[in-house]
């Protein structure tokens, strides 16, 4: 029990030092080689969410089985962490040879696995170092060979990488930055920012919504792009999200005490929140500490979010709507939703991807899909949001179609708070067709 995962059977942390410090000692004496590979399972926690904690723990334990099955008898492989592996090959020398083991890895963590009816699978990233090139202590070896899975995990799933001399910095960065994640919260790194969203009716603000930004204290202003996707892998989107709600929900109260009521605020949702167990009992404390009522916050989940596990997203939803929120269903047109289960979902709003607003005045295409989704939208008696309007032809052609609401550069920039102060007493300001003023 002392040097094995008493989940999977495999080696844990305790029992691969020691056979690591060995097989490293009979290395350098035998002038031999050895590679050390680490390994990430992506996406685990949507396993785990859509199988529950059981169902996690068998997934588990048939990919460490696949897992074994691929390695040789002098081969060590231990679980260090709830989805990541370390492999260690001796007597291996040739890059090919190591390529060769990865990909069967890679193979048997994307091999489907059946939980209760269920066919769950993952990715897999896999960072890789040598001795004698990339290191001649087992702790240097494994952080080289993090350093290359954490290169891997920006390159996407299913991708491996060897450590190199010249991604050290790209590697080191990725490595830091998940460190400094920890801390941001704590550090007051993260502001929000509000973009708002017009009523093409009335001319006037009908919503904002809640934009993340970091400003790193060094790195300086870093993407949201880059941050969510690593707080969603490291698991710290629970814990950023939350303060997001936290934040939204007490500044726009703030505001309504100040006679300042723009509709509603919208805050993005991710699909790790969404399936959290916590996340109705999270919200709903939020909600009360910042004394906001419930209608005033609308909850953003992406189409394809949407999809993962539709039956259980829409029991989530109803839970959500009944607490009295509003849902609208962002990027739509892009995940390859199904009309049936869209009928079903408990939505009170549609968001128009950009990509088919871009072009929307000038490509009879995306006109026409644009114009199907706002009568769709409008015949299940929901409103609709475009986003990402930049120019006054878009503008006009979305009015003309009786969209509802539309958000973009043309009208405002994700702005600070006091910057969007600024934007309402100028928006009071409407030009002659109607339409409120670029700033």
């Amino acid at each position: 029990m002392n040097y094995h995962d008493p989940l999977t059977g495999l080696a844990n942390r305790a029992l691969f030092y020691d056979r690591a410090h060995k097989s490293l000692a009979r290395a350098k004496r035998d002038q031999s080689s050895l590679a050390i590979l680490l390994l990430n399972l992506r996406d685990l926690d949507k396993v785990i969410n859509q199988a529950g904690r059981n169902g996690g723990d068998r997934f588990l334990r048939a990919i460490a089985r696949n897992f074994l099955e691929d390695l040789r008898d002098t081969d060590t492989i231990a679980r260090i962490g709830q989805d990541q592996f370390v492999v260690m090959l001796e007597n291996i020398s040739r890059d090919e040879d190591i390529r060769n083991i990865i990909d069967k890895l890679i193979e048997s963590a994307n091999a489907p696995v059946t939980i209760s009816g269920q066919e769950l699978r993952c990715q897999a990233n896999v960072g890789v170092s040598t001795f004698p090139a990339d290191g001649d202590t087992v702790d240097l070896l494994l952080r080289h060979a993090d350093m290359a899975m954490c290169e891997s995990r920006q390159q996407g799933g299913n991708t491996f990488n060897f450590y190199e001399i010249d991604t050290r910095y790209t590697a080191g960065n990725c490595l830091l930055l998940e460190n400094d994640l920890q801390q941001a919260v704590k550090n007051g790194e993260f502001n929000l920012y509000f973009q708002p969203q017009i009523d093409l009716r009335s001319g006037k603000i009908g919503g904002v919504e809640a934009l993340l930004r970091w400003q790193h204290p060094e790195r300086g202003t870093i993407s949201p792009d880059t941050f969510i996707s690593l707080a969603e892998e490291t698991g710290h989107i629970k814990e950023l999200g939350a303060w997001v709600l936290t934040e939204a929900c007490e500044k726009f109260h703030h505001w309504l005490r100040k006679d300042i009521n723009l509709g509603r605020v919208a805050v993005n949702i991710s699909p790790f929140q969404l399936h959290d167990k916590h996340f109705l009992e999270s919200i709903e404390s939020i909600v009360k500490n910042s004394c906001l009522a419930p209608e005033y916050l609308e909850l953003e989940i992406t189409e394809s979010a949407a999809m993962q596990n539709a039956g259980e997203t829409i029991a989530i939803l109803e839970n959500l709507n009944r607490l009295g929120f509003s849902i609208s269903i962002d990027d739509f047109g892009t995940g390859y939703s199904s009309l049936a289960y869209l009928k079903n979902f408990p939505i009170q709003k549609l968001k128009i991807d950009r990509s088919f607003i871009q072009d929307v005045d000038r490509s009879a295409p995306d006109a026409a899909i644009a114009k199907s989704i706002i009568d769709l939208a409008h015949n299940l008696n929901l409103q609709v949001v475009a986003e990402g309007v930049e120019k006054p032809g878009q503008a006009r052609w979305l009015r003309d179609r009786h969209c509802d609401l539309a958000q973009g550069d043309y009208y405002s920039k994700p702005l600070s708070e006091i910057d969007l102060f600024g934007f309402i007493r100028i928006s009071a300001s409407a030009t002659k067709d109607g339409e409120i003023r670029l700033i």
